[in-house]
């Protein structure tokens, strides 16, 4: 066993443990990080979600240091890719053209990139990063995190002591291991008041997650995967939460209020895109393209031959697993395998049964792209976790605070101690374990207090990652890339603010001058705290 000390202790590697990591170094402090997988970056990575889904992204709604993350990403593709002159000059380069996103790209160009950010701390002997490691048991005495027990990919330990902690793991793990106050699933509408909330809560009623993979597809040539063990099952699955439907097939009910029902489709390769970037979000009634909604190689953005095929990931309603929870329950390990399955068996329709636009039946020439998920496999490393334990918080983010069917064309909750800004397209709840067909309002543009943050009892862990306080509700905005970039500053900043006085983050949030203070020190770094005022859905 080996022991580590530091001033800051960032348990996850994911978006926000990345982001905490920055500001932390560029504030002076030491770090150690730590990720259980091979790769930093979470959703943008080792999940598959390599875009972020915020239709006033490229203007307004972020940090800065995010801007300049986007900017990386771009300049990586100017620098390295054989554009097209036109896709080379454009400010607001797509390298996919995916129409959820302004930016969808490889995960490896983010991986490159945030290796590149984070690599001149690791040389000055600031930084410490620990991959394939993985938290075991927490040490607490009174109301503090004393030191973090983890396991290494070789069995070793290691001990990390800190001064403060933060949790950046996909599904709050140290909350578990160290006892910290938190709830899991759906809240009821007496816990939480929200007009939305069910009449009871189940800790165990969770959205769906989803096992994201990366394919192109080769005419002519036949890349049909082996027959899923369990293919019959999933293909003639018929989930309650999807009204009857079969979850293999491109018929769905409207997913919110107002939305029509949808037949998507599949085109692979399309010479020409129906849609382009749906930067509004408002336009995807009808008959939404599955094959560019999240492609992040368009062969059009490069020199003509370079490309044999597009690039897209496969993150759709039909490999959205809603079998039961992956965590907090004894058979999780049962239904992580079945998550992969279904994706598995969503992949193996697509190759075989899928009805095509042309009479047929199946594209075999859908390829997966090992390469590009840096699996053996082609299929992410870990499931697209959309909730996590989530903290006791000192502010727990309800409905009521920014949903427009609530205020109408009211803005949101202005916390006065806001630490960032947010926005999505929706208050999305995907189709629950417990039969929440899924569904949500609209929320107007919000933010984030830095009392979601902070657990009500203990003083020296924050959360930094979608373990923040929010409702099951909530979350369904607030779990976004965007988001949870600026919910990792927030957390790193605060932690640096709290070694370099001596203090706690909820001392400092508690005292007006610190606070202000505190966030005089964001905004000098380029953190947005505020929306304009007129600013609304």
């Amino acid at each position: 066993m080996t022991e580590q000390d530091t001033e800051i202790l960032i348990v996850g590697g994911g978006v926000g443990g990345v982001s905490a990591a920055l500001a932390a170094l560029e504030r002076g402090r030491r770090v150690v990080l730590t990720e259980e997988t091979d790769w930093l970056g979470g959703q943008l990575t080792t999940q598959l979600v390599p875009s972020d889904e915020h239709i006033r992204v490229e203007t307004t709604g972020r940090n800065a240091s995010y801007a300049r993350f986007r900017d990386l990403l771009r300049s990586h593709y100017r620098a390295f890719y054989p554009l097209t002159d036109e896709a080379a000059a454009d400010p607001h380069l797509n390298p996919g053209a995916g129409w959820v996103s302004p930016v969808c790209v490889e995960p490896r160009v983010i991986l490159s990139v945030i290796d590149g950010l984070l690599r001149p701390f690791v040389s000055a002997g600031q930084l410490t990063i620990l991959l394939e490691t993985r938290p075991v048991a927490v040490a607490t005495s009174w109301d503090r995190i004393d030191a973090v027990t983890f396991e290494t990919a070789d069995g070793a330990e290691i001990v990390v002591s800190a001064s403060v902690v933060l949790d950046a793991t996909e599904l709050g793990d140290l909350l578990e291991l160290g006892g910290v106050e938190h709830v899991t699933g759906r809240e009821s509408r007496e816990q939480t008041g929200e007009p939305s909330a069910a009449d009871t809560a189940d800790l165990l009623d969770m959205q769906g997650v989803t096992w994201c993979f990366a394919i192109d597809h080769r005419d002519g040539e036949d890349h049909t995967i082996d027959r899923p063990a369990r293919y019959e099952h999933f293909r003639d699955w018929r989930p309650s939460q999807l009204h009857g439907e079969r979850i293999l097939g491109f018929e769905r009910a409207p997913e919110h209020a107002g939305d029509p029902a949808r037949a998507y489709l599949l085109t692979p390769n399309p010479d020409d895109d129906p849609f382009g970037i749906d930067v509004d979000h408002r336009n995807m009634g009808g008959a939404p393209e599955l094959w560019t909604y999240r492609r992040i190689l368009a062969r059009r953005q490069f020199q003509p031959g370079f490309f044999a095929s597009d690039v897209t990931i496969v993150n759709w309603p039909m490999n959205d697993y809603i079998g039961g929870p992956l965590f907090g329950t004894p058979d999780a390990a049962e239904h992580r395998a079945a998550a992969k399955e279904l994706s598995e068996s969503l992949l193996y329709w697509l190759q075989t049964e899928a009805p095509r636009p042309d009479g047929g039946a199946g594209w075999p020439g859908l390829r997966l792209r090992p390469d590009i998920a840096g699996t053996a496999d082609g299929f992410a490393k870990v499931p697209y976790y959309r909730e996590s334990r989530r903290i006791l918080a000192e502010r727990t983010i309800v409905e009521q605070d920014f949903s427009v069917e609530i205020l109408g064309d009211n803005a949101a909750v202005s916390y006065p101690d806001s630490v960032g800004v947010g926005h999505y397209f929706w208050i999305d709840r995907h189709p629950s374990t417990g039969g929440h067909p899924g569904g949500g309002g609209r929320p107007q543009p919000f933010e984030i207090p830095l009392g979601a943050l902070i657990p009500r009892r203990v003083d020296n862990l924050l959360a930094a990652a979608k373990n923040i306080g929010t409702t099951q509700i909530t979350n369904g905005s607030y779990r976004l890339q965007p988001v949870e970039w600026s919910v990792g500053e927030a957390a790193g900043a605060i932690a640096s603010f709290a070694v370099a006085g001596a203090t706690t983050p909820r001392a400092v949030r508690n005292d007006e001058r610190l606070l202000a203070a505190f966030q005089e020190d964001l905004v000098a770094h380029g953190a947005q705290l505020r929306w304009d005022s007129a600013l609304r859905w």
